[in-house]
């Protein structure tokens, strides 16, 4: 039990003395319904820590997470479970309900003192991952609705704050969290234009599959259970890393890669050489990092699997836009075979190549019913993953970084530092790398199911990935 003195600041808006009107609701869509299995068990809890060398403002913080729920619903909504029929639905109350935690530097530094997270680890880095692994959404329960979306400010010693964001990833995918950070720094900041377009009716919007355009997501029936089969038996085949721990309990941790702006010049310069983008590059030195540390003798081969994930807003009907709030990803699932001595790029090439291949042939959106199902199956049966691992594939990536060039508007706010990503100890890969760009320097958060795998060999692995980037990428 944390031992913390939790301050919930006072709601001052105006919003609040309106007439309490009736909540809307509406039942989960099917994807969105996938990641509310998935949560109970630990995947899919997003986290966004902020780093401040500004005492925030909790009156000024406060008022501006409640503009941001009234601007976009979902954020304000509660997490429904009803036990007869096992649905879920989001309900909206009229008014804002989140209440900032906020919790003083004794309390905090007891939090970080119950924290095994290792000498190496800054107190910031533990504090976001303590606050990635509290699951909100643990043990449903249908006589209490639950926030989906929660806020807490921490004071460390050394004169910097944290102000940390935690949600549930029906709500809020990676591109949502990039959106939410840039309104939310804004509107405390003062910058003009920041107000979302979705102020208005209240209403939740539409999952990702009712904006699907028509006749993109249809298989026939034999097709469907067929690639069914091929996704089941394939499973099987999929090497992986090897496990450390798979009985002791899970929560995700986070190591972190950095390149400076001279070598995100030369890796990007690179990709668009050989016409591929970053998650091709990604994917193929992770791969060959997990061979490596693998020790696999050189003429074997092994079949990993690695999930790419696609932002749909774009092309969605109607197209949203990147500020549109909710859980609007799809996945990608492709299998490739590798062994030493493989040309990077070519590598890099081939694993890019068979992605768009798919994704030209709307796999996106044609095996989403597909991929969503073996989750919930996987997550009801985790005998059927290698030694009960739950594991998926061994690598996960984003199709495109995020790029965030808002350096002044960080320094506005007193911003040094900031982690954002989705937890996966729960059902998932072995690695999900979240790549940003930020102010031209690429720096990857890699998140692992610990103890299932540990911090040494996750970080052995992220240095050699770094190494074979920077070393087989660039000739030595």
């Amino acid at each position: 039990m944390e031992h913390a003195r939790i301050t919930d600041v006072q709601n001052m808006s105006s919003s609040q003395s309106a007439t309490a009107a009736e909540p809307r609701s509406r039942p989960v869509g099917a994807t969105e319904y996938s990641w509310c299995k998935a949560v109970p068990g630990g995947t899919g809890i997003t986290a966004l820590a902020l780093l401040l060398f500004k005492p925030p403002d909790l009156l000024l913080l406060q008022n501006a997470l409640q503009k941001l729920q009234l601007s976009h619903p979902i954020l304000n909504s509660k997490l429904h479970f009803s036990p007869d029929s096992e649905s879920y639905s989001f309900i909206t109350p009229a008014t804002p309900q989140l209440q900032i935690h906020s919790f003083d530097l004794e309390s905090t530094s007891k939090i970080i003192q119950t924290l095994d997270s290792g000498p190496s680890i800054s107190p910031f880095h533990s504090i976001f991952e303590h606050e990635f692994n509290k699951n909100s959404w643990q043990n449903p329960d249908p006589s209490s609705d639950t926030d989906l979306f929660f806020a807490s400010v921490y004071t460390l010693q050394d004169e910097t704050w944290v102000l940390a964001l935690r949600l549930h990833t029906a709500a809020c995918d990676r591109t949502s969290i990039v959106a939410l950070r840039r309104e939310l720094l804004g509107l405390v900041v003062g910058v003009a234009g920041v107000e979302s377009e979705f102020i208005g009716d209240g209403e939740v919007s539409l999952g990702i599959e009712e904006y699907i355009p028509s006749g993109q997501g249809n298989k026939p029936f034999w097709a469907r259970g067929f690639d069914m089969l091929g996704y089941s038996l394939n499973s099987f085949r999929f090497s992986n890393l090897g496990f450390k721990d798979t009985v002791s309990p899970r929560g995700s941790c986070v190591i972190r890669l950095q390149f400076s702006e001279e070598e995100t010049i030369g890796i990007m310069s690179k990709c668009e050489d050989r016409e591929i983008k970053l998650c091709g590059l990604l994917s193929a030195a992770g791969l060959s990092a997990c061979y490596s540390v693998k020790g696999v003798p050189d003429n074997q081969w092994e079949k990993y699997a690695v999930t790419t994930l696609i932002d749909c807003r774009s092309i969605l009907d109607p197209v949203l836009s990147s500020n549109h709030i909710g859980f609007y990803h799809s996945a990608i699932l492709n299998s490739h075979d590798v062994k030493a001595g493989e040309d990077l790029w070519e590598l890099a090439k081939r694993i890019y190549t068979s992605f768009m291949s798919s994704k030209y042939n709307k796999k996106h959106f044609t095996d989403m019913a597909d991929l969503n199902f073996l989750m919930c199956k996987a997550i009801d049966n985790p005998g059927l993953t290698a030694s009960g691992s739950l594991r998926t594939a061994v690598l996960s990536v984003f199709e495109d970084p995020i790029v965030d060039n808002s350096s002044k508007l960080d320094e506005a706010i007193g911003l040094k530092d900031s982690i954002g990503c989705g937890s996966i100890h729960g059902v998932g890969p072995s690695i999900a790398i979240f790549d940003t760009v930020r102010d031209g320097k690429l720096d990857c958060s890699f998140v692992y199911p610990s103890p299932l795998h540990s911090r040494e060999q996750m970080q052995e692995l992220v240095d050699e990935m770094k190494r074979i980037i920077l070393e087989d990428g660039f000739g030595g």
